[in-house]
């Protein structure tokens, strides 16, 4: 298998960000992402699609269903095409159910995560400028905080096992509620139950909507490169480049005949949402859904269940799994692909995996502005602690301080340019212009430096260097050495101030368990045998756990803030 790496010719330079659509990024013609679904659900109406705590949804009940929810915006609520619906749910079958049929009515998604507080709620839906809102009954609560200063006008509410049979649903969502007590008690009188909302719009015809490829698909909230959370304008164009972008990528290992892959992360997260809520769909996979991936042995017990062939993963989640002995007792013989994300990969993660389970770690990069992937590593080519080469139609340029682009095996500022990157952010052209240069490149904040042969490595990112005596260190440098320690089962390097240094690195560590603790002197010996002088951490914090985000990777930011009120 060889990869053609020469830079590539764009006919949409010059366009607006996420209104072009290459033809050879859509060979079937999709317009929207309604066609993408539209298609799959009729190839492949008696498959499984997606499955959550028991019970499986199939590619026609997919549609079936979606199109009832869909009827119910148009007929029963006055919302038109354009308005923002706002999605808080975790990983369900409801949620790619209300995702498709909000974007048949036409609507704009706003993924929520569901574990926001009242005032990161209160702020994304007044950002966003939401009129409804489809809500886990578990986090309805905080919905009540602050539904009377947003300008919400429909909340509709689904508990967990509402796609069930009647009989289990109501023993389940009871057991839920009454015996495991993790539905708080909440009170909003207007709102209706998701099955009441589905039941008035079964057998009412959905008007079709079509939108232009240009028009935004999803406001998916990040915090960007810098600053307050802010709404990343993704177009059908966007999102329909970067699923073929990823399959071509891909196309050689998942085919069309019924592949299982594992979703442990979150739908309303774009990594999840392009793999599994596009790319597979399209190809007519079945994705199992776990709701709650840092129940281990919960997690361990759906995955005994099914010959899965799909992974996708990060890398605090695969250390997780590698130190459970349930999953180390696994059946991985159906497994082909592996794919992490969302955070650097480690050797020692990566090794571990492939020894417990047989398969190579596949690695890629994005980001939320690039709907997500700028890169990927092409399968059977893969290089462990690479991002691998940027995806077809593609550019990339790294560049210093200054602007200019940096030599060859230089480190730098990596920035993207492609029919993925976003239209911009919602109603901030001042943060959509600090974010994109002249020529039409997107700055991603992240520090990379380019191989010879084409292949990407993400140094780290630019706000978490740490300058030692005017030296650059990057701590997934120091951490990827520290998670090579035997008795380290994941660790986190930040900065913090030094009299002498300017800065210092101190790690943060999670000790593996059932280890004696190590002497700090003999950490830092080992680091000494692995890094340069100036990069061995002064200080060591050994932790039962490190703060993570609710996709799982380390909020180094968390523990700089802890430094500072120390």
């Amino acid at each position: 298998m060889t990869m053609d790496t020469s830079p590539p010719t764009h006919s949409y330079l010059g366009k607006p960000h996420g209104s072009y659509l290459p033809e050879s990024l859509n060979p079937l013609g999709y317009q929207s992402l309604t066609d993408v679904l539209e298609l799959a659900t009729e190839k492949f109406a008696d498959r499984p699609a997606f499955t959550s705590v028991g019970r499986t949804l199939t590619y026609r009940e997919l549609k079936e269903k979606s199109d009832q929810f869909a009827a119910y915006l148009q007929h029963h609520t006055g919302l038109v095409p354009g308005d923002r619906i706002a999605v808080q749910l975790p990983n369900v079958i409801q949620y790619p159910v209300v995702l498709f049929g909000a974007m048949k009515a036409g609507l704009i998604v706003v993924n929520t995560n569901p574990l926001y507080t009242p005032r990161e709620l209160e702020h994304q839906f007044n950002d966003a400028g939401v009129k409804a809102l489809v809500v886990f009954a578990n986090m309805a609560h905080n919905v009540e905080k602050i539904l009377a200063k947003t300008s919400i006008k429909h909340v509709i509410i689904t508990e967990i096992a509402d796609f069930h049979a009647p009989l289990k649903r109501l023993l389940v969502n009871s057991v839920v509620k009454y015996v495991k007590k993790m539905v708080v008690p909440y009170h909003l009188p207007s709102a209706l139950t998701l099955n009441e909302v589905l039941a008035k719009g079964q057998g009412k015809a959905v008007t079709k909507v079509t939108p232009f490829s240009s028009d935004i698909a999803v406001l998916q909230y990040t915090g960007g490169t810098t600053g307050v959370a802010k709404g990343a304008m993704l177009t059908h164009a966007n999102l329909i480049s970067n699923m073929y972008q990823l399959s071509s990528r891909l196309e050689s290992i998942i085919d069309t005949k019924g592949e299982v892959y594992i979703a442990p992360l979150p739908l309303y997260h774009i990594y999840a949402f392009l793999i599994h809520g596009l790319t597979l769909l399209e190809r007519g996979a079945h994705s199992v859904l776990i709701p709650n991936p840092r129940d281990l042995p919960g997690f361990v017990k759906e995955l005994k269940k099914w010959p899965f062939t799909g992974f996708v993963g990060l890398n605090t989640l695969f250390v997780g799994l590698c130190n459970n002995s349930d999953f180390r007792a696994l059946d991985f013989s159906t497994l082909k692909l592996t794919c992490s994300g969302g955070m650097p990969l480690t050797h020692a993660a990566a090794d571990e995996w492939r020894k417990i389970t047989g398969c190579q770690v596949v690695e890629g990069y994005g980001l939320t502005e690039t709907s997500p992937v700028v890169s990927f590593n092409p399968i059977g080519q893969e290089r462990i602690g690479t991002i691998g080469l940027p995806v077809a139609q593609t550019d990339i340029k790294i560049q210093n301080r200054d602007g200019d682009t940096v030599l060859q095996g230089e480190s730098g500022m990596l920035c993207v340019r492609g029919p993925q990157v976003m239209k911009g952010y919602w109603n901030r052209e001042d943060a959509t212009r600090e974010v994109m240069t002249d020529d039409g490149f997107l700055i991603t904040g992240d520090i990379a430096m380019q191989h010879p042969d084409g292949y990407l490595q993400i140094v780290d990112r630019a706000k978490d260097m740490i300058i030692v005596s005017g030296f650059n260190v990057y701590p997934t440098e120091v951490e990827d050495c520290l998670s090579s320690h035997p008795a380290i089962l994941e660790s986190a390097a930040i900065g913090v101030p030094d009299d002498k240094a300017g800065e210092a690195v101190k790690a943060f560590v999670v000790l593996k368990a059932n280890v004696e603790k190590p002497d700090i002197k003999a950490l830092k010996a080992y680091c000494k045998e692995n890094l340069a002088a100036y990069k061995v951490p002064k200080y060591f914090e050994i932790r039962m756990e490190l703060p993570k985000t609710n996709v799982g990777k380390v909020l180094r930011r968390a523990l700089r803030e802890e430094e500072q009120t120390l």
